[in-house]
């Protein structure tokens, strides 16, 4: 008994683990795509429709006929089944044909909705992937400024220490004792701060990933790097523009299926009638075709309105072409300007802040300088080195949703 209950106290143990082991950028992705309820529901839409498409282009169900022809209402032989030798009781079977042009429309049809279907899961995959990578993104950053808020709390603490020494050498002023506990609640405002915005940010990866949001991140993003030749290239790849392919093909499809209406159908009956017993029974053959004799008021009509929504469609395409080109230009002139303005602040303005941290710092220890000063100076780098990260976040993030969005093609 004791040997079982350790036996599964170890399987809990090796889930529990399993559960729990870090999530890095590239699992993230796999993650969310299996948890998503919204691919789920794309996948079984697709399998719809794929369903449905078996039954393109076949030919109608045949249709039984019974029934009784002849029978008498009037005289002495009213309402008798045989004594009249024209009254017959007859049953049937008739099959319609529909023109070859309807049935192969309606197979092109089929395939279209196929592709349709299939290109609107393409564009919830790169929406997906998109998001899920900016969540990361986010919270990866959102912890990153936690640790330096963190370190900078322990510095806090060993500059109020300093502070302190230089008191009881009847060094500095009197209000030195009261400005590191004020720089230290400061601190704690932004502490809290951070944690919001990292649980804002958790939440967003776990609408993501289920439970798996909650694990530890590990690694950091890759470097997406922005080709803007590249992605110019791609623009058309974009799977909202690519999904205007199958939407345009079902258009022209139900334009086919139009114009074929304009060419006749037919059908084939075949009854056999029961007479009565001093009669001989019937067979009867029949072939009906339909007469499509004023298709000025009936498939010309319907043609025009297939171009019609044809040239909607085509219209919608180059619109959207135009949008998709004009959000990838100011993407990409925002994300010059963030690797400008991070070359900048990575070569001269933390560099230069350091400086000034170092400098104050020696003017106060040496009795030069006030500590107002330095936490000054440090307050700057701080600043700095806070914003250096918030616009690394954005920069990923952006690099992200452009590689996802133009780069990659979802399968």
């Amino acid at each position: 008994m004791l040997a079982r209950n350790l036996f599964f106290l170890a399987l809990l143990g090796t889930a529990t683990l399993l559960h729990a082991e870090p999530l890095t950028f590239d699992a993230a992705l796999r993650v969310a795509e299996r948890e998503s309820p919204d691919l789920a529901a794309q996948g079984a839409g697709v399998a719809a429709v794929r369903a449905a498409a078996r039954a393109a282009g076949a030919l109608p169900d045949p249709r039984l006929a019974v029934g009784v022809d002849n029978l008498p209402v009037s005289g002495p032989d009213r309402w008798s089944l045989d004594r009249d030798f024209m009254t017959m009781r007859k049953v049937g079977i008739m099959q319609e044909f529909p023109n070859s042009g309807r049935r192969h429309a309606s197979v092109e049809e089929a395939d279209a909705g196929i592709a349709q279907a299939e290109a609107e899961r393409r564009v919830h995959i790169t929406a997906l992937r998109a998001s899920t990578a900016v969540a990361w993104i986010n919270v990866r950053y959102a912890e990153l400024r936690i640790s330096l808020l963190g370190e900078l709390r322990c510095e806090n603490d060993l500059l109020a220490g300093q502070a302190q020494s230089q008191l009881l050498a009847n060094r500095g002023a009197a209000t030195d004792a009261v400005i590191p506990g004020q720089e230290r609640a400061e601190l704690a405002d932004r502490l809290d701060e951070g944690r919001a915005e990292l649980a804002k940010a958790r939440a967003a990866l776990r609408r993501l990933l289920g439970p798996s949001g909650d694990e530890a991140l590990v690694g950091d993003p890759p470097k997406f790097t922005a080709d803007a030749a590249q992605l110019r290239l791609h623009v058309h790849a974009h799977p909202e523009l690519a999904a205007f392919g199958p939407m345009i093909a079902g258009a022209q499809a139900r334009i086919h299926a139009a114009e074929a209406a304009a060419k006749p159908d037919w059908s084939v009956e075949l009854a056999y009638a029961h007479r009565a017993a001093l009669y001989s029974d019937m067979v009867s053959l029949q072939f009906s075709v339909a007469l499509p004799l004023f298709r000025g008021s009936r498939q010309d009509p319907l043609i025009d309105a297939g171009h019609n929504a044809l040239q909607r469609l085509q219209a919608e395409r180059a619109d959207m072409l135009r949008d998709h080109i004009e959000t990838l230009d100011a993407r990409l002139a925002e994300l010059e300007s963030m690797d400008s303005r991070l070359d900048r602040t990575s070569t001269q303005r933390l560099p230069l802040a350091q400086q000034k941290v170092q400098l104050a710092l020696a003017s106060y220890q040496s009795n030069r300088g006030d500590l107002a000063a330095v936490l000054a100076a440090r307050r700057e780098w701080v600043d700095t080195r806070l914003a250096e990260l918030q616009l690394r976040n954005q920069r990923d993030a952006l690099a992200a949703t452009l590689h996802y969005s133009y780069e990659e093609v979802a399968p």
